[in-house]
């Protein structure tokens, strides 16, 4: 497996309450997510880009660092210092006992479950503007199961395995064909009261 490769794959794991209310900060998720497409970035330019103070997210960033979520690339001083991703995706434990660490999981989720709902209702809004061909290849759907939990997982499994091939393009962008473009793969399933 080569470096990119092993990028592309590399994974944080948050299991400190402190780092998963950090991580709960959508300038914070939006930052992270910056470093992991665009590579190494000053605050100044992550302000730009997210229509953000370079102050804000320079401050930002020093607290994504506190936890390990970001790290200097090194060179430059203050706010022109590159930061970079140390990592290309984030989990945390889905289940956890201590209530301190659930508490902070609940946080965290309801903040990313906002940020999809956001995104969704950005793609509804602005996807009349896209061409036939994306529109039709975008995904927007729901299937009723009825799933044990061991089958779930196997589906989840199932799903990131067949994923996985198109990971190396966010750290190698040698690797897109022509007219590739970031595209959001959201998966959510749950158990649901049986009613749609």
């Amino acid at each position: 497996m080569g470096q990119d490769s092993q990028k592309a794959r590399s994974v944080t794991r948050l299991t400190d309450p402190r780092a998963l209310r950090a991580y709960a900060h959508p300038v914070r998720m939006a930052l992270v997510g910056l470093l992991r497409t665009e590579g190494p970035l000053t605050a100044t330019r992550a302000g730009e880009l997210l229509d953000e103070s370079s102050g804000t997210c320079s401050f930002h960033l020093r607290q994504l660092a506190r936890y390990g979520l970001v790290e200097e690339a090194g060179g430059g001083t203050g706010r022109e210092k590159p930061w970079r991703a140390t990592a290309m995706s984030t989990t945390w434990e889905a289940a956890p006992a201590n209530p301190e660490l659930a508490a902070a999981t609940s946080m965290l989720n309801t903040v990313i479950a906002e940020r999809y709902f956001e995104q969704v209702m950005h793609w509804l809004d602005s996807s009349r503007n896209e061409s036939r061909q994306w529109q039709e290849a975008a995904l927007l759907g729901d299937r009723f199961l009825y799933l044990t939990a061991d089958e779930l997982t196997e589906i989840g499994t199932t799903v990131r395995k067949l994923l996985d091939p198109y990971s190396e393009r966010v750290t190698d962008p040698s690797l897109r064909p022509e007219g590739a473009r970031p595209v959001t793969y959201l998966a959510l399933a749950f158990p649901t009261d049986g009613t749609l």
